[in-house]
């Protein structure tokens, strides 16, 4: 349920500075129901580029001004996650396999069938779908995380790497009993229902998980 959400409230972006094919993708997306934005080039995407937006970038390589890659390196700087599909024609395959190193999604070369193009975009919004949801638990566990204090990330360490109460409570020299406080406070903000949860949630905000 949560995916299908994202996936209603995403945007294929278009980017490419040939008025006919901005248009025919636009209204290509719009006719099976996506929602779509074209843009003449880079600079007017990047103009009105608003991290929050869910969706992906169907992206010309070649571009007068900045380039399809020029836009995908501005966009890696500045942290985006959106996912990029490039258009290429039959000579930009080795700039398209450099994007695709850079992070891009995928490629698709011209002359393409609309279906192909359909499908890759399908699977490209459910990644981003994923990717935003996961990142959005992250930051809701390291704002939980926040809320510890000192010593309370210091039981919850040493709880995670399985120590038991009594070892940490002779690690921080403390009493068991205060180590159990510590704990039950631990798994209270971390919203942690068992201990193996909270290793869980430790391993997603260390990016492990």
């Amino acid at each position: 349920m949560a995916t299908a959400a994202l996936n209603q409230e995403a945007t294929v972006f278009v980017v490419d500075d040939d008025d006919a094919v901005r248009e025919s993708l636009a209204f290509l997306m719009k006719s099976i129901g996506l929602k779509a934005e074209s843009f003449p080039s880079a600079q007017d995407f990047l103009n009105s580029y608003n991290p929050a937006r869910a969706g992906c970038l169907v992206l010309d390589i070649r571009m007068p001004g900045m380039s399809g890659l020029e836009l995908q390196d501005k966009l890696i700087q500045m942290g985006s996650i959106l996912p990029i599909i490039f258009i290429t024609g039959h000579g930009d395959v080795p700039m398209a396999v450099k994007a695709i190193k850079a992070g891009a999604a995928d490629f698709v070369q011209k002359p393409f069938r609309d279906q192909e193009l359909i499908d890759r975009i399908r699977e490209v919004l459910e990644e981003d779908s994923h990717a935003r949801a996961e990142k959005l638990q992250r930051t809701e566990i390291l704002r939980r995380m926040e809320t510890l204090t000192e010593r309370e990330r210091e039981v919850m360490g040493q709880v995670v790497d399985g120590k038991a109460n009594k070892v940490v409570a002779i690690d921080l020299n403390v009493s068991q009993r205060t180590v159990e406080i510590h704990r039950a406070n631990v798994m209270e903000k971390m919203k942690a229902r068992s201990l193996a949860q909270l290793v869980r949630l430790v391993m997603k905000a260390r990016g492990e998980l």
